[in-house]
C-alpha cells in the first residue's frame, strides 16, 4: 500500500469524527437564532437574525469553510475562532458560576432564560447554565480538541 493511500485511510477517520462534532455545533448553536423545543418545553429562544449569536454563527460558518479548504491554515483560523467564542462563552456565563454576579446581573440573566430547560435549578446567589448553554460549551470544548488531532 502506497504511502498516500495509507495517510489518507488513517486521517479519514479523524476527520469524519470533526465533521460529525462541527455539525453538531452548527446545528446546536442554529438555536441562537431559531428557537428549539422539545415538546412543550424550551430548549432555547432564538434571538433572531440582527444579533451577536448571529454574527458568530458565521464567523463560526467561515471558519468551516476554512478548515475544510484551507488545510492546514484552516485549522488554526478555526481553532482561533473557536477558543474566541469560549471565552466569550466562559466569560458570559462560567465566570459568574465560578464567582458569582451581581444582583443585577443574575436577575437579568434568569430572567432572560427562565423558562429553558435546566440541569440545575437557577440560584439566588450564583449564575447556573441552562441545558442548552452547558451543551453548547460542551460541543464548543471538544471542537478546539478536534483541531489538534
Amino acid at each position: 500500500m502506497s504511502f498516500q493511500l495509507r495517510f489518507f485511510l488513517r486521517e479519514v477517520p479523524d476527520l469524519v469524527i470533526a465533521l460529525i462534532a462541527q455539525i453538531a455545533l452548527w446545528i446546536w448553536f442554529l438555536g441562537c437564532t431559531t428557537t428549539y423545543r422539545i415538546g412543550k418545553h424550551l430548549l432555547v429562544e432564538g434571538v433572531g437574525l440582527k444579533s451577536a449569536e448571529f454574527y458568530m454563527l458565521c464567523l463560526y460558518s467561515l471558519g468551516l469553510i476554512a478548515f475544510h479548504c484551507l488545510q492546514p491554515a484552516g485549522k488554526w483560523i478555526l481553532l482561533g475562532i473557536l477558543v474566541l467564542w469560549f471565552i466569550v462563552q466562559f466569560m458570559c456565563h462560567w465566570y459568574y458560576t465560578i464567582f458569582g454576579a451581581s444582583e443585577r446581573k443574575l436577575l437579568g440573566y434568569n430572567d432572560c432564560f427562565r423558562d429553558s430547560i435546566r440541569i440545575f435549578p437557577m440560584s439566588d446567589k450564583r449564575l447556573i447554565p441552562d441545558l442548552y448553554h452547558i451543551v453548547l460549551h460542551i460541543l464548543i470544548l471538544i471542537n478546539i480538541v478536534l483541531c489538534f488531532i
